[in-house]
């Protein structure tokens, strides 16, 4: 029943007088759905209102401080609402499997959880412990699956604080009235006010994704029910891109990924000292072309064919450790430049590169001595080593 329902900018607050929709709360995302023909895009619990008090798989409490925003106006009186059940499935899946995670971690080690976050694709909870290590994961997710493969009944309790405590809840809270738990039998009770399975082997199955050490907590990601499935899914389909691409089996893909990065950095290095060797050459071939006249600069202008930014750079590194040289150097295929001076002259190569650059829209920059950038357009090229030539002359 629509008890009221006013606009709100550009969507229309509705409260009913009871309600399957869950607001957020407790690290769980609201709900979506329908009422009538308006779509409900966010629910809040209002202020006044108890999350400790929030709707369990059925129904909601103290529903007047439930506020449903939806896209169009729903009138007063009564409606059927429909919820987006896939989500609130896939919510109740991640929730539990939360529940049972907390639970293994405080029975295996006694590291209790501190918070929850229930992503949209991957839910997150802290832990208090000095370190987490990978065997400690494991033996908590298998742990965990045990107890869903078990297929345990999860039940909703209700109590005040005290009459909880005395029953076994696994965190201590300070509320007032009655609160609501959530028990799985002969493993975990805790107060919850999010929505749960009604089984603990409807959360299928829960793999831990990640860890991480975030402030002074230890953060785990992980998935569980449908959301396990696909992230399996998902694993095996690279897995199996990755075997393909590789010519190996499954197995030896971890194998096969080594051999490939250890082969990257020989040929790197093979390539690197293959590059020393041609610019050493190279270099000599230009100085010789530009013979040295005593008390004069030898300006030498090269484009080394296929030439990177990174080789550019070392020819003119070998070139200027001689005296009395400045070198412009650049690419016709890419567009970079490089211009340089020995360390006995004082000419701003910098300052000139900078200025020819811009004069063709190109961006770059440098010390005095050594300096780079690129043409935004290559066939622009004899035009700019023209302009630079100029200004390093004059200069």
């Amino acid at each position: 029943m629509v008890v009221s329902c006013t606009a709100e900018g550009p969507r229309f607050r509705v409260i009913l007088n009871k309600t399957a929709f869950y607001p957020t709360s407790g690290g769980q995302p609201h709900d979506l759905g329908t009422l009538g023909d308006a779509q409900v895009v966010e629910v809040v619990d209002a202020p006044g209102g108890s999350a400790a008090a929030a709707p369990d798989d059925s129904s909601a409490s103290d529903p007047h401080h439930v506020v449903h925003y939806t896209t169009a106006a729903v009138p007063p009186g009564p409606v059927h609402g429909q919820i987006d059940w896939p989500r609130r499935l896939d919510h109740m899946q991640q929730h539990t499997a939360q529940h049972l995670l907390s639970a293994a971690f405080i029975e295996l080690f006694g590291f209790p959880t501190v918070s929850f976050h229930l992503g949209k694709e991957i839910s997150t909870i802290d832990l208090a412990a000095p370190s987490v290590v990978p065997r400690q994961l494991e033996a908590a997710e298998r742990r965990t699956n045990e107890i869903i493969f078990e297929d345990r009944p999860v039940k909703i309790r209700f109590g005040t604080a005290q009459e909880l405590a005395e029953s076994g809840i696994r965190k201590k809270v300070d509320r007032e009235g009655i609160l609501r738990a959530i028990e799985i039998e002969g493993f975990d009770r805790q107060p919850c006010g999010g929505t749960h399975l009604a089984t603990t082997g409807q959360a299928g199955l829960i793999l831990l994704r990640k860890l991480e050490r975030s402030r002074d907590h230890w953060r785990i990601e992980f998935v569980a029910g449908y959301r396990a499935l696909t992230a399996a899914r998902g694993d095996f389909a690279t897995l199996t891109q990755s075997a393909t691409q590789l010519s190996c089996a499954l197995q030896d893909v971890p194998a096969g990924i080594a051999k490939n990065i250890e082969e990257r950095r020989a040929n790197t290095s093979a390539v690197k000292r293959l590059e020393e060797r041609l610019a050493t050459l190279e270099a000599h071939t230009l100085l010789q072309q530009n013979p040295e006249t005593p008390g004069c600069v030898r300006l030498i202008l090269a484009t080394p064919p296929d030439a990177g930014a990174g080789y550019l750079a070392l020819l003119a590194t070998k070139l200027t450790a001689e005296r009395n040289v400045i070198a412009l150097l650049a690419s016709r295929e890419s567009g970079h430049v490089v211009a340089a001076r020995s360390a006995n002259l004082t000419q701003d190569v910098g300052s000139t590169l900078r200025e020819s650059l811009k004069e063709f829209q190109g961006k770059g920059g440098g010390a005095k001595h050594f300096a780079q950038g690129a043409l935004p357009d290559p066939s622009q090229l004899d035009a700019f080593i023209t302009g630079a030539k100029s200004r390093i002359t004059n200069s």
